[in-house]
């Protein structure tokens, strides 16, 4: 029986293995190749971004490199001093996603708090809707966006990203399915002590849902920091695109610099993801402790 256990122990722990070499490996091979001169990476990488005949793809071979032949800060000292419009797409992105975030949070917050107080037929159609829309592809509402921004006179601005963004119904529908679990009795007490509705929301609600507002945080940060389709359709002037464009526009001239801007562009998330990861992982599994 044990021996049964111990070659289930290992069979488990070689599959996770396996999935964490599959999501790592790509990390590491863009950390380690952004150290690469830009020769090195396009005599290794060329062929994926050659614009020439199927078959000269086909014929070449790729060759996946982690250890440089001579380490190089070239790509860097180009993106983070030569070259300026990297760090301001850099900056674009920020300014279109940290709004976003904070905003669509703290709404979906005060909007799912009433949802899962207040219960009704007319409040259970609505959340209904809400559903709708949440199961919606971005892509289906991105012509009506657009034509909503050009109506409202915002096109190629900065308010044609947030708008959308801040009354997404995604964190509306995560928030409530999670505040739908605290029981009332916490409520009642604090009824019993002189609460409000706004002290009830502040000092029950919030601090019980610490976990799935991180993970709600992330997952809306990590969504819009990747954003590609919105920007392209609702931003006309190319020195407004954030950096997502650039690494989603790579052609051969700039396979280089893409490895040093990816892992730039990567350093946001994995911070949040590092302060959050306890918190998200609580959020994700709804492991609170809290009984509805």
């Amino acid at each position: 029986m044990r021996v049964k256990k111990l070659s289930a122990l290992a069979v488990k722990f070689f599959v996770a293995l396996m999935f964490v070499l599959f999501f790592v490996i790509p990390i590491i091979l863009t950390i380690c190749n952004s150290f690469m001169s830009e020769a090195e990476i396009v005599a290794n990488y060329g062929k994926i971004f050659d614009s020439g005949s199927l078959g000269a793809f086909i014929g070449e071979k790729v060759n996946l490199k982690f250890i440089p032949d001579r380490v190089t800060f070239s790509q860097y000292e180009t993106v983070l001093l030569k070259s300026p419009k990297y760090l301001l797409k850099f900056w674009n992105s920020v300014i279109y996603v940290v709004p976003v975030t904070l905003i669509q949070v703290g709404m979906a917050a005060i909007t799912a708090y009433g949802f899962s107080r207040f219960r009704g037929r007319a409040k259970d159609v609505l959340f209904f809707l809400y559903m709708i829309l949440v199961l919606m592809p971005y892509q289906v509402t991105l012509v009506p966006n657009y034509l909503v921004s050009e109506w409202l006179g915002i096109l190629n601005s900065k308010w044609a990203i947030w708008l959308p963004g801040f009354f997404s119904p995604f964190s509306v529908y995560l928030l409530t399915k999670y505040m739908r679990r605290i029981s009332t009795d916490f409520v009642d007490a604090a009824r019993i002590d002189g609460a409000g509705e706004i002290q009830v929301f502040t000092r029950i609600y919030l601090p019980m849902c610490k976990g799935a507002l991180t993970s709600v945080t992330i997952l809306v940060f990590i969504d819009y920091w990747n954003m590609v389709e919105q920007p392209l359709i609702l931003l006309k002037d190319v020195e407004k695109y954030p950096l997502s464009i650039f690494l989603a526009r790579i052609n051969n001239g700039e396979i280089g610099l893409a490895f040093a801007v990816a892992v730039i562009y990567m350093i946001p998330t994995l911070l949040l993801f590092a302060y959050g990861e306890d918190d998200l992982a609580e959020g994700i599994s709804a492991q609170s402790g809290i009984k509805g």
